[in-house]
């Protein structure tokens, strides 16, 4: 039923979409079904909406309530309901990673195809180990979870150097200029970057200095886009303290017509590779 998609994030969105048609298509409010597991409107917002666990009770009530009563269908979504809120490999770090950035990880881990705009940093997924440590430091961890988050991030790129992710990057120039470490350490980051470049699933653009491309977003932002029609494309915006994933459609309209516009104000991927390279002389330069 998941056609390969396993997340728990994901399944949690999938099972929600499918409760939300089950509801409507029966003339069903939000507050009839949540008298129906003696909750509020909001919890069921919140089943519907994917946002968090769910209670296999709950579940089997609102089939109740929904009037479901084929044993295979509800044997299917109890199922997706158990699967849903088993804990993703990215668990075993919760001690370390904020919890509203585990969803992002989440949905990463399901999604297809990811666009992204970076304005200040080498997306995480093309970021090299020293680079990744030399980042993670500017935000005052200790040592022992630096580490810990490096090998995170290394395990996040594992399924997109396998293939099974198509991104879409686009950095700002300021981002591959700005000195994160020593110059060392830049000059592998932007020679990983060339290497990388080659890859069927990658396309690689860099905003130029002499683009206003940079200022059609306030910031850096990413559009994740699933297989499954089911699931809607979802914007992530990374804040301070928190994120924004935003899925309704006219959101995210707007956000991919910026990422359009940011594309076509962009260096095409080849003369972007050009780009690279003289930042990589300047940093060759430097001790």
């Amino acid at each position: 039923m998941t056609d390969g998609v396993s997340a728990p994030t994901v399944l949690r969105i999938l099972l929600g979409a499918q409760l939300r048609r089950l509801r409507e298509s029966r003339g069903i409010t939000a507050q009839e079904a949540a008298r129906a597991i003696r909750g509020s409107e909001s919890k069921i917002s919140r089943i519907e909406l994917g946002r968090n666990a769910v209670r296999e009770v709950d579940i089997a009530d609102l089939l109740n309530r929904y009037g479901i009563t084929d044993p295979d269908e509800r044997e299917q979504l109890l199922t997706l309901a158990s699967q849903a809120n088993q804990p993703g490999w990215w668990h075993r770090y919760q001690d370390v990673l904020p919890g509203w950035f585990q969803a992002y990880i989440g949905l990463e881990e399901s999604a297809e195809t990811i666009r992204c705009f970076d304005a200040q940093f080498v997306p995480g997924l093309l970021q090299t180990e020293d680079y990744a440590g030399a980042v993670i430091r500017q935000l005052d961890y200790p040592d022992a979870e630096t580490d810990r988050l490096v090998y995170l991030r290394k395990e996040r790129q594992r399924r997109f150097a396998a293939g099974g992710l198509r991104l879409w990057a686009i950095i700002d120039e300021v981002a591959l200029q700005r000195p994160v470490g020593s110059a060392a350490v830049m000059r592998d980051q932007l020679a990983h970057l060339l290497e990388i470049s080659e890859r069927p699933g990658l396309t690689l653009q860099v905003t130029p200095f002499t683009s206003f491309g940079a200022f059609v977003a306030p910031g850096g932002f990413s559009i994740l886009q699933f297989a499954l029609e089911d699931l809607p494309d979802i914007v992530y915006v990374e804040q301070l303290t928190s994120a924004l994933y935003l899925d309704k459609r006219s959101d995210v309209d707007q956000y991919a017509a910026a990422m359009d516009r940011i594309s076509s104000m962009s260096a095409t991927p080849e003369e972007s590779k050009q780009i690279i390279r003289k930042r990589a002389a300047e940093f060759a330069g430097a001790s």
